[in-house]
């Protein structure tokens, strides 16, 4: 008995973690990474002492929101150099990657600083070699270089609400693309 209720404890605080994690993402990506702890719990419906006993500091749970945000991006670029039609991954990566980053806004920034820089370069990597492959294969125009779609990719964030965001991504795909 004492075993099951360990395991259920274990099993709602593991809930809670997640929950947290979640509510903070929103929170964050729409308001802002300074967004205080004490409204990430109100908006959980958690106690403040629920969070700090999870994550210590604000930081802390900044840090596990933007491990998510990292991770996101790692399965979406493995599925995109994974994915045999280069025009298909390109395409859908632009999508994914320009509405995250208008939809999440306030965790653009949040990402700079040096505890993500060698996934951050991975990342990169990763972009280029997709780019690269949709130009070897003629999926973009002439002399379009990895540098012209992140500058492409990078202009998306000027949109302020999602359905200009698609709208952008349309008319810039349309200028990359062959």
């Amino acid at each position: 008995m004492r075993d099951e209720l360990t395991h259920k404890r274990r099993a709602d605080a593991e809930h809670n973690r997640r929950h947290l994690v979640s509510v903070a993402h929103t929170a964050f990506a729409r308001d802002g990474v300074d967004l205080p702890v004490r409204e990430i719990a109100r908006r959980a419906g958690l106690a403040p002492a629920t969070v700090h006993r999870h994550f210590p500091s604000r930081d802390d749970l900044l840090a596990a929101v933007l491990d998510g945000q990292v991770r996101r991006c790692e399965r979406q670029l493995r599925a995109a150099l994974a994915d045999p039609d280069s025009r298909r991954a390109l395409t859908r990566t632009f999508h994914r990657f320009g509405e995250w980053q208008v939809a999440e806004r306030g965790l653009v920034g949040a990402l700079g600083g040096a505890a993500f820089a060698e996934r951050r370069r991975d990342h990169a990597e990763a972009f280029a070699r997709l780019v690269e492959r949709a130009g070897a294969e003629g999926v973009l125009r002439p002399r379009v270089s990895v540098d012209d779609v992140r500058v492409a990719l990078m202009a998306i964030t000027s949109a302020r609400a999602l359905p200009a965001a698609r709208r952008l991504t349309e008319v810039l795909l349309a200028g990359l693309l062959a």
